[in-house]
């Protein structure tokens, strides 16, 4: 049985495996090429932070596949209630075939996956986004031909971002670098992952030293879902730390930028940049969609049965 609750837990082979998935899957639903492949599953949709992108993504790409969404909300769970993960776990593995959840703790994620018996997908915690890296590198991908060789560049705070873009760009040939403040740094051990591949890793302080000879700029909100307290704070934290003109003079030639929304112009980016690279990060969210699809097969066919579709 596969998951997805963390970048960390995929291979360089079956993170490669799934973007090439998800271009066949994307190259068919454009062509109108039906695809089927989850006919008779069932995806339980669990959401204790709400979305716009996760939630329709996943829910299209479902029914795009031919199974079943159910939506869940924490009002309609027990768990939002004092029922213990583990016990939601192994009831919802009796009626669904996975589930996907959008949470605060890793560590619920975790749970499930320990005390369930179906694949567990992670839609979102406070510690790491992989679907949204998934679609990250699929997009980079699918502007600059491939991944191995490019820098990557991120502007911004050491949060789920950052965590899964640092293993994502690694594990898949690029090189890594970031800028954010003191204080705001990505927890001790994602940096000493990204150490272990040498000089294709770097944080630093300084934003235009991060993006120099970049070939892809990614930022994020300063103040994520849950920091609203903390918004002023941040503001003047990462005052310094926005991708513009200035920022983006320094990188390479056709140098992208993604944004993984919502975008708060003015403040992580410029209203300029943004609109000037809106092909790149609307394609991005797009993508969600069909690097989520790649993930589902990927956790819910057997290997004899995805064989089939290859």
């Amino acid at each position: 049985m596969k998951h997805l609750l963390k970048l960390e837990d995929w291979s360089t082979e079956e993170i490669v495996r799934a973007l090439n998935l998800a271009d066949q899957l994307k190259y068919e639903q454009k062509h109108g090429i039906e695809h089927k492949l989850l006919k008779g599953k069932t995806l339980g949709m669990i959401f204790e932070k709400s979305s716009t992108r996760t939630r329709v993504s996943f829910e299209v790409g479902m029914t795009q596949l031919g199974g079943y969404p159910l939506f869940l909300s924490s009002n309609d769970l027990q768990i939002g209630r004092g029922e213990p993960v583990q016990d939601t776990a192994r009831v919802l593995s009796r009626f669904i075939d996975a589930i996907m959840i959008r949470t605060f703790e890793q560590s619920e994620v975790e749970a499930l996956a320990e005390y369930g018996s179906i694949p567990i997908i992670n839609g979102l915690t406070d510690y790491c986004h992989p679907c949204q890296v998934l679609a990250d590198l699929m997009t980079i991908r699918e502007f600059k031909g491939k991944l191995e060789g490019l820098k990557m560049c991120f502007i911004g705070d050491g949060n789920n971002m950052m965590n899964s873009l640092i293993v994502g760009a690694l594990r898949t040939g690029m090189s890594f670098s970031a800028a954010c403040p003191e204080g705001y740094m990505p927890p001790e051990h994602i940096q000493e992952f990204g150490k272990s591949y040498g000089d294709l890793f770097e944080i630093v302080t300084d934003p235009k030293e991060a993006a120099k000879n970049a070939d892809v700029v990614l930022t994020d909100v300063w103040a994520s879902m849950g920091q609203e307290e903390e918004k002023k704070i941040r503001e003047a934290a990462f005052a310094g730390y926005q991708v513009n003109k200035e920022l983006m003079e320094v990188t390479n030639e056709g140098c992208m930028v993604l944004h993984c929304l919502p975008a708060h112009r003015g403040e992580e980016i410029t209203a300029d940049i943004f609109e000037a690279h809106a092909d790149e990060i609307f394609e991005e969210a797009e993508n969600r969609l069909h690097a989520q699809k790649a993930v589902l097969v990927e956790c819910l066919l057997d290997k004899k049965e995805e064989e089939k579709i290859q």
